[in-house]
């Protein structure tokens, strides 16, 4: 069921790019809810469709050759994908505004930082030139950057990876948005800093209940400022829940893979013969979108496959260690994976056959 306060509600979200191959479709029915004062964590490897969504969200999925072909984002209930381009410019970098992963390309070279934080300021919340200049400096203070009074006069070229990194959080902060998708956010910090952005978020979902979509590689980030997380594979959504459930208990292999190939605190890496042991890691790589077929996408890399991954696609099931799992009514509900290992008693003594 669709929860109250669910500020957006991504329904049976579907992507797709024309290319001389044909139709590749690059998301395959994204559904998820984010709440007011929630971060909601977004993991998954490379190439699989975790950035494509957030710019789905705001609709800036490159037309031609992409579009969204179906589905809906109700954000406060209004369809985005039904707004026209005047409403959209009204929402980006106000009600929702995104942390960009590559801050170079993202920030205009031509113009300054204070006038690139201060054009948003101008253009939603009426401030005049001289009064979004100051609230620029106060945002470049607020998210670390020295001596803000003179950077807010600098062009993007004079800044580094970090600082340029901090500009775009500053640029999406001002306005106080209502969501906050946050791509990759911290990448370029070193931990002191990555700590001291995760405060002001913390801060901005205190203060005005701002929801975070926040997108990483980091499952320590994941750990520390996720309530829930969202595991993507290949275009889909193949595991949701708590961030207590996932992490300690995961539900889809992939997740469980994910989760091992991270060193633990204090582990050796050396076996008692006194050899050097590897990392566990996910045999294989992200399948191409040509070559996912009709069954689950993970089946060659899960080391639990079955006859049955390979026939059918895997609904998202509700995981209940009281009995079998029922199919979900919606992915936000409590803790679900789209495994075939959960579905039914018959189809883990099939598992167990094969």
């Amino acid at each position: 069921m669709a929860t109250d306060n669910a500020i957006l509600r991504v329904q049976d979200l579907h992507v797709e790019f024309k290319t001389r191959r044909g139709r590749a479709l690059v998301l395959n029915g994204v559904d998820f809810e984010i709440r007011a004062g929630e971060t909601l964590c977004v993991v998954g490897e490379s190439g699989c469709g975790k950035s494509m969504t957030a710019l789905a969200l705001l609709r800036l999925i490159p037309a031609p050759p992409g579009r969204i072909s179906g589905g809906r984002v109700l954000f406060h209930d209004e369809d985005l994908l039904q707004a026209d381009e005047a409403r959209m410019r009204a929402v980006r970098g106000n009600r929702i505004s995104m942390i960009f992963q590559e801050p170079m390309t993202s920030l205009n070279p031509v113009f300054t930082v204070g006038d690139q934080i201060g054009e948003s300021l101008r253009l939603h919340a009426g401030l005049d030139a001289a009064a979004a200049r100051q609230r620029a400096i106060e945002m470049l203070q607020q998210v670390g950057i020295p001596a803000p009074e003179r950077r807010v006069d600098e062009y993007p070229h004079r800044l580094s990876g970090g600082m340029r990194q901090r500009v775009m959080i500053a640029m999406a902060l001002a306005c106080r948005p209502d969501i906050l998708i946050a791509d990759e956010p911290t990448t370029a910090l070193d931990v002191t800093v990555q700590a001291q952005i995760f405060d002001l978020l913390r801060a901005l979902q205190r203060e005005k209940g701002t929801a975070v979509l926040l997108i990483t590689h980091d499952m320590g980030a994941v750990a520390e400022m996720a309530d829930r997380v969202m595991v993507m594979y290949a275009g889909r959504v193949i595991e949701q829940g708590s961030t207590e459930e996932v992490l300690g208990r995961p539900g889809h292999p992939y997740t469980r893979g994910l989760i091992d190939c991270l060193p633990a605190l204090g582990s050796s890496v050396a076996s008692e013969a006194g050899e050097r042991v590897a990392l566990a890691e996910i045999a294989g790589v992200v399948p191409s979108i040509w070559e996912l077929g009709s069954g689950c996408a993970f089946r060659e890399r899960c080391p639990h496959a079955m006859p049955r991954c390979a026939a059918e696609v895997p609904p998202m099931l509700v995981l209940d260690d009281a009995g079998p799992a029922a199919p979900a009514e919606r992915p936000s509900a409590p803790h679900g994976a789209a495994c075939w290992l959960h579905a039914s008693a018959a189809t883990r003594a099939e598992l167990e056959a094969a």
